[in-house]
Order: C-alpha cells, then sequence, then structure tokens
C-alpha cells in the first residue's frame, strides 16, 4: 500500500528536530486519497526540503500518485506552539 512504500519518509520527517507534526490521513470515503498534514517551527521547514528524503521523495512520490496533489501552505510568524482549545478546556 502507498503508506507502506512511503513509511521511510514518514519517519523520516518525523524524526526531524523541527517537525511538530507529520502524519497522514486515509479519507474514510475514498481509501485511495489522502492528507497530509505537516507543522514545523520556524525556519525549520528549509531543512526539511533540503534533505535527502525530501529529495528522494521527490523523485520516488509521482509513481505513486494518480495525479498532482493539491497543496495549502502558510506561515504564521512567530508561532511556535499550538493553541489551546478554549472550548473543550479540562479543568
Amino acid at each position: 500500500t502507498f503508506l507502506d512504500e512511503i513509511n521511510w519518509y514518514t519517519e523520516a520527517c518525523n524524526a526531524e528536530p523541527g517537525c511538530l507534526e507529520f502524519k497522514w490521513y486515509r479519507d474514510p470515503e475514498d481509501s485511495q486519497r489522502f492528507l497530509l498534514v505537516e507543522a514545523y517551527k520556524d525556519g525549520e521547514d528549509v531543512a526539511h526540503v533540503q534533505s535527502d528524503h525530501f529529495k528522494r521523495s521527490c523523485e520516488e512520490f509521482p509513481q505513486y500518485l494518480v495525479e498532482t496533489p493539491d497543496i495549502i501552505n502558510f506561515k504564521i510568524d512567530g508561532k511556535t506552539e499550538w493553541d489551546k482549545m478554549a472550548e473543550f478546556k479540562v479543568d
């Protein structure tokens, strides 16, 4: 399966010092579609895209894909931690 084939990449990304989150989610309605959520500390995204495992993924991943992935990429200046959700506060 896709996740098995690219597990080396997932593990390498999660091991990066600046990685806050790197996780794949399978679409419950279409087992061939995935969502990747990744978050990095400020500036650490540069090291990520310059890593050997990222470069390898650029070469290998297209063989597993049926279409070019959509991406939403944004930076929140100064943001280094997750916020607490006020609506679900635990006392």
